[in-house]
């Protein structure tokens, strides 16, 4: 079953994003989670894009390669970057035609080094204009975008205040113009997550939001996120960052996070899974076996 037609039957749905890899050691890694993800059977998988468009080619074809070779309902990352609308145009073609079911439309981060999102002159500048571009020429794609509980860095001045109003009203917009489904951006505070969706459905989104959840293995993701400052940072991370076993110890954070937002009316859980398998195979049984997915 269509991961979309569980969410329509009030199911909730598990799904792991990928990435394209630079490195021969980084595609073996990954064919081994491929390998792991077809045997836990889950609801869909989603493929990153480089900046730029850098790994368009290799998106294209491992997600095909997903759909076709390994009945693995496969989403492919699409963005504005970098991108005329001729090009965008013919990489849908593509994927239609290899029978891709789903394109997650994004604006684009800026490439590493610069820190300003420039359009290509005859692209698009935002996703709700990619999202309208693909509902009027590819109707039969479902099409994901993506939602910020905290508010996008770009929506806020230097030390103000983030809140998701802005982000609100443009998710209102990426719905009006045929997005099906949001995917969140990652947050560790289950609480930041429930508000965002009061506040989404009071402003008229009606579309399934899904909460994007990273599991931390390791002392240095931690420490990471906490110096980035982000997204909030509850004190039981920041505890977990200093347990003699930190994989552990974000492995339980991870479990208790998803266990809380399912039981709480989440429509599903999508984990931002690193091209790691072991992970979240031990998230996904976890769930499982508490009866919390299916």
């Amino acid at each position: 079953m269509f991961f979309f037609d569980k969410i329509r039957r009030g199911e909730p749905t598990i799904s792991f994003e990928f990435f394209p890899p630079k490195t021969p050691d980084g595609w073996a890694r990954l064919y081994a989670t491929i390998a792991e993800t077809a045997r836990l059977n889950v609801d869909f998988v989603s493929v990153t894009y480089g900046a730029g468009g850098s790994t368009r080619e290799s998106t294209v074809e491992l997600v095909a390669s997903l759909q076709n070779n390994l009945a693995i309902h496969a989403m492919a990352h699409l963005t504005c970057l970098g991108h005329s609308q001729a090009e965008l145009a013919r990489i849908l073609d593509r994927l239609a035609e290899k029978r891709v079911p789903a394109i997650m439309a994004l604006r684009g981060d800026p490439p590493q080094g610069e820190t300003a999102f420039r359009p290509h002159p005859y692209g698009f500048a935002h996703a709700d204009d990619l999202i309208g571009f693909i509902r009027d020429g590819w109707p039969d794609f479902k099409i994901g975008c993506a939602a910020y509980p905290e508010g996008h860095p770009e929506s806020f001045a230097p030390g103000e205040a983030r809140t998701p109003d802005i982000d609100i009203g443009i998710l209102r917009r990426k719905q009006e113009n045929g997005a099906d489904f949001a995917v969140t951006q990652l947050f560790f505070d289950n609480a930041v997550y429930f508000h965002f969706v009061d506040q989404a459905r009071a402003a008229g989104v009606t579309i399934p939001l899904l909460p994007g959840i990273m599991p931390m293995s390791s002392a240095k993701q931690i420490e990471r996120f906490i110096a980035l400052a982000g997204c909030s940072i509850p004190e039981t991370l920041k505890q977990a960052a200093r347990a003699p076993d930190v994989a552990e110890a974000g492995f339980l954070f991870a479990l208790d996070q998803c266990r809380d937002l399912l039981t709480r009316g989440a429509p599903g859980i999508h984990l931002y899974s690193l091209n790691q398998a072991e992970l979240s195979s031990r998230l996904l049984t976890a769930l499982r076996d508490e009866r919390l997915l299916r």
